[in-house]
């Protein structure tokens, strides 16, 4: 790909400009800033390292993960107990370069993003634009490619959520898909238990949720509900589980509705609870039994 470089040069400084596909970035402009990082006693294999980067605007904004020693070229697990430390993070978006120090599985220091404009014009060409600020109007292109960078957000990653036949995504969908691990292949497994229709943020509240297609498919063997996507993130917020259902079903609770059911273990109204409403009521209601359970109702 061809590049033009234009100089103009005052008594002061030298200023230039890179023309990179279409994308125009001004050469002194770099993403630099702070890291932190510490060692977690859950998570031995991983070292957690937060950046503090100055905005645009002159704001600061916090990111941070956990990352495998493999993905901190330079450093390994022996090192991050006290001395100097120099590593990088190379991703297809860019290669974050750290320099600093460890004490005791703590370290700080300084960094700088060098961004790849080949992985931006790439993911350009696939409908996904990081020079665009129709999302995020806060950051610059460098900001982006440098979260992408982060977060590890892959062309294939692209290619796969094209293939997936999800409309009009944009570079914060990229990001999300990575976050949550939103693939063609969970897509599909989900279109596969009933729910062929469900929308690309469907897939992330099932993420968030722990809907997966294990989950779908227990609850529609039990009989209770799961006639709708939004009924599943209720049972799944409210810790509404197969065996849960298969309780209420033993005591004849055949034929509930799913907000019946939500009613019920919000109130914490179990099996042996029904059993022992209904031997003073057997007509009693689900509203009634609610009713009961906190002080309302007297027979």
């Amino acid at each position: 790909m061809t590049k033009f470089i234009y100089a103009a040069r005052n008594a002061a400084i030298a200023f230039i400009i890179i023309v990179f596909g279409s994308y125009v970035i001004a050469a002194q402009s770099e993403i630099t800033g702070g890291w932190t990082a510490s060692t977690k006693q859950k998570s031995p294999d991983k070292l957690h390292v937060s950046f503090d980067i100055k905005t645009e605007r002159g704001g600061k904004n916090q990111n941070g993960t956990s990352y495998e020693y493999s993905e901190l070229q330079g450093l390994t697990r022996d090192a991050v107990q006290n001395g100097r430390a120099s590593f990088q993070i190379v991703r297809e978006a860019g290669t974050i370069y750290c320099d600093g120090s460890f004490t005791d599985g703590k370290g700080s220091g300084t960094f700088r993003f060098v961004p790849d404009l080949g992985y931006a014009d790439a993911m350009r060409a696939r409908g996904f634009d990081f020079s665009s600020r129709s999302s995020d109007r806060s950051s610059t292109l460098e900001e982006r490619l440098f979260t992408a960078a982060m977060l590890n957000v892959k062309i294939a990653t692209a290619d796969d959520l094209r293939s997936s036949n999800f409309p009009n995504l944009e570079v914060d969908d990229l990001f999300k898909a990575t976050i949550f691990k939103i693939d063609g292949r969970f897509a599909s497994e989900m279109a596969a238990t009933g729910f062929p229709n469900l929308k690309f943020d469907d897939l992330v509240k099932a993420r968030i949720f722990k809907i997966d297609a294990e989950y779908v498919r227990s609850i529609k063997d039990a009989g209770l509900g799961a006639d709708s996507f939004e009924h599943l993130v209720k049972y799944s917020i409210f810790k509404v589980t197969p065996e849960f259902l298969a309780e209420l079903r033993n005591e004849g609770l055949t034929d509930l509705k799913p907000e019946d059911i939500v009613k019920l273990r919000i109130f914490k109204i179990d099996a042996a609870y029904v059993r022992q409403a209904r031997a003073e009521d057997p007509n009693i209601t689900i509203e009634k039994m609610v009713e009961k359970k906190i002080g309302l109702w007297v027979k």
